[in-house]
């Protein structure tokens, strides 16, 4: 009898051909133009309801001044070349106090985050000093660094500290042991270990802490233009309210949000290459 032919061979000449996969479909709110278009519409919102309220006369204008009479405020800042001004010193004290705080606030973090004995000492102590509100710290400054940019700027850094410490600190607590012990196999100690493992692993939390200690910057900008200032968006907020211009008081919250808000996304665009780069 002559044998059965195999049917589960398969045909001659048939080879398994690699399959090419599709890459992933972007859900359709994650779509750049969805969310600029989505994220515009509660700002356009507020100011047609802004304007509505003020045209129906809800308010008086001292209480809410217009759009329009917002924008001639600025208009008139404008032509007195003094706009500009307060907005270029109040950016470079963010700015600088936030580079500070946050180089204060990493290598603490990296010290309590690496270290069990300088947790057991630092880390309550910095938790304490954590919960001190910003306009406590106003009358110490102006006492020891008088009323100069010395002391603003040490506000505005004490602000961005703590935000940056904590999550340095938690987050390289639950850096992947088994990581760190190839590391050290390969001969990774100390700073080189730090910089090339522990470090890397922890970017997302880096930058989490930075952009709130960013946003914290922005909100001791205010109380630190307290200190005998002359200049700065928080100088305008107050002479405004002092002298009461409502329409430059609104102009100063407007700016303090848009310039915030960029602030934010340009160091959102660095964080996303420095996540392609390091993890």
């Amino acid at each position: 009898m002559v044998g059965a032919s195999n049917t589960s061979q398969e045909p001659a000449g048939s080879v398994d051909e690699p399959r090419l996969v599709a890459p992933p479909t972007r859900a359709w709110h994650d779509r750049r133009a969805v969310r600029l278009l989505g994220g515009a519409l509660l700002p356009v919102g507020l100011l047609v309801a802004w304007q509505l309220v003020t045209a129906a006369e809800v308010f008086s204008p001292v209480q809410l001044p217009a759009p329009g009479a917002v924008l001639d405020a600025a208009q008139g800042l404008i032509e007195r070349d003094l706009l500009w001004q307060h907005v270029h010193i109040s950016t470079q004290r963010v700015l600088v106090g936030f580079a500070i705080g946050a180089a204060i606030g990493t290598a603490l973090g990296a010290l309590v985050g690496l270290s069990r004995v300088a947790d057991v000492l630092l880390a309550p102590t910095i938790g304490a000093l954590r919960a001190v509100p910003s306009l406590a710290w106003v009358p110490l400054l102006i006492l020891w660094l008088k009323i100069g940019e010395d002391s603003k700027l040490t506000l505005i850094a004490i602000g961005a500290t703590f935000p940056v410490f904590t999550t340095v600190s938690l987050a390289l607590r639950h850096v992947d042991r088994q990581l760190v012990e190839a590391a050290r196999a390969f001969g990774l100690r100390g700073l080189r270990l730090f910089t090339t493992v522990q470090l890397p692993a922890v970017i997302p939390s880096l930058f989490s802490g930075l952009r709130l200690a960013l946003a914290q910057s922005w909100l001791f900008l205010v109380a630190a233009e307290l200190i005998a200032s002359s200049q700065g968006l928080g100088y305008l907020l107050i002479e405004s309210q002092n002298n009461g211009r409502t329409d430059r008081l609104l102009l100063a919250i407007v700016l303090l949000a848009v310039i915030g808000k960029l602030s934010d996304a340009l160091l959102g665009i660095v964080e996303r290459w420095a996540v392609r780069r390091w993890t």
